[in-house]
């Protein structure tokens, strides 16, 4: 029997040779700074919202020996984004357009079968939807406004089939139009020189913080370098109304935006549509919308998202800026076309009587963006819409002029425009002189209020 200490050391021997012989598994380094370039964050925290959309559709075939009735099965590829959680991609119209069946796959490779909600031939976009039974990651939206030609862009997409290819360049020019066939042009498009292969189809053109600014969507044949991308701001407003509650769900809101307020923290309304569910809750013009239904809202998109699948009838929550005051309404949808029956006519009719008496309507600008101008007057309301053939669209006032006085009187708040379009015998008196703010000018002119026949 072997003494203690020499099976000891031959233990030792036995288990030395055996983590000799064992393969070694190096543990994961964290990638440096230096390789962590803005390129990398970009695609890392965009990928997981863009996909690969694939199937087969048929079209007529042709040459010489091609019949009537002749026709071929091809494979067809292309790409999108994920928009909202709950399954909507947006894509090209001409990467669905007649295929049989939409086969997308995520970046985590799961499959689905997608259907089309709702796509514009005309613009070459479409809305598809999946069922995932859980929420999606979506994409991070920029906007397109700002963009400069020089400045360093990145391309996802199913370049050739090959999914989830990334390419990079600059944006080498906006504004371009381009004719791609008899039957389709595009407008406004941003040209760029990061690889756009067939299959990269309505995948994103990314800002290298890693915001979606365009929809990629043609190549030039016979070039190198040469691609192009339809604008996200154009993209989002098409989207918005393929997607708008009436189109979808026959249903209505009554709220027309201006746009982003200056800081991007919200909606201006525009104009609320009388007997609407937005006039029912106490929307006014002017007022600027933060939120509804506990979703943030800084373009008209967000809003058909926010309200899309609500039960007519049902109370959501609407966060608006009024008077640099937070005030929240409760916004109830009613079937499209349906009138609101309003419980209590507030007092407070005076955009109604701006509309009527001056042919515009305004919004009080708020009081830190006014405070910018280099001007005497204490405040101003903003025009957001003018009354074609009324009295300010003959003296030439426009949207985005910002009224600050008329006659003796000042317009620097609603409480001021209430006095002066409720004086009794303004539609009776003379041409008022006014003055306006444009592009850090005053300008003045006389208008003659006159009542119109009818507010719409």
């Amino acid at each position: 029997m072997q003494s203690q200490p020499v099976f000891a050391a031959r233990l030792a021997s036995l288990v030395a040779v055996t983590l000799l012989a064992a393969p070694i598994t190096a543990r994961a380094a964290e990638p440096s700074d230096l390789r962590m370039t803005p390129v990398v964050r970009a695609v890392r925290d965009a990928a997981p919202s863009v996909v690969n959309i694939q199937g087969q559709k048929v079209i007529a075939a042709t040459g010489a020996g091609a019949g009537h009735s002749a026709s071929r099965e091809v494979s067809g590829m292309g790409t999108g984004v994920v928009i909202d959680p709950r399954g909507y991609i947006l894509t090209n119209h001409h990467v669905v357009a007649g295929v049989r069946q939409i086969n997308v796959t995520l970046d985590d490779g799961r499959h689905y079968i997608a259907k089309v909600v709702a796509h514009d031939a005309r613009t070459d976009l479409a809305v598809i939807k999946v069922n995932a039974g859980r929420p999606l990651p979506t994409i991070t939206l920029g906007t397109s406004s700002d963009l400069m030609t020089g400045e360093s862009v990145i391309a996802i997409g199913n370049a050739y089939g090959y999914e989830h290819t990334v390419t990079r360049g600059i944006i080498s020019q906006l504004h371009r139009d381009v004719q791609v066939s008899d039957t389709q042009s595009y407008d406004d498009l941003i040209q760029t020189d990061a690889s756009i292969n067939p299959g990269n189809s309505g995948g994103p053109l990314l800002s290298i913080e890693g915001k979606m600014i365009g929809v990629n969507v043609a190549v030039r044949a016979g070039a190198q370098g040469i691609g192009f991308a339809i604008p996200v701001d154009a993209a989002l407003g098409v989207t918005a109304e393929l997607l708008s509650i009436e189109r979808m769900e026959n249903k209505w809101h009554g709220i027309e935006t201006a746009g982003q307020t200056p800081d991007g923290s919200g909606l201006v309304v525009r104009r609320v549509a009388s007997g609407g569910p937005a006039a029912a809750c106490g929307l006014r013009p002017g007022d600027v919308i933060r939120r509804v239904n506990n979703s943030e809202t800084q373009r008209p998109l967000d809003i058909e998202l926010a309200l899309l699948g609500t039960s007519l009838g049902k109370s959501v929550p609407v966060e608006v800026l009024r008077d640099d005051q937070q005030v929240e309404v409760s916004l109830s949808l009613a079937a499209r076309g349906r009138r609101v029956q309003v419980a209590s006519q507030p007092a407070d009719r005076h955009d109604d009587l701006a509309w009527d008496l001056l042919g515009m309507d305004l919004a009080k600008v708020p009081d830190d963006e006014f405070e910018k101008f280099s001007t005497r007057y204490r405040g101003g309301m903003r025009v957001v819409d003018v009354r074609p053939g009324g009295p300010a669209a003959k003296q030439g006032i426009r949207d985005g002029d910002i009224l600050v006085g008329m006659h003796e009187w000042e317009t620097a708040s609603e409480q001021d425009l209430r006095y002066i379009t409720t004086r009794a015998n303004l539609a009776t008196r003379g041409p008022v002189k006014f003055y306006i703010l444009r592009d850090g000018e005053t300008l003045f002119g006389h208008i003659a209020c006159k009542q119109s026949a009818s507010r719409r």
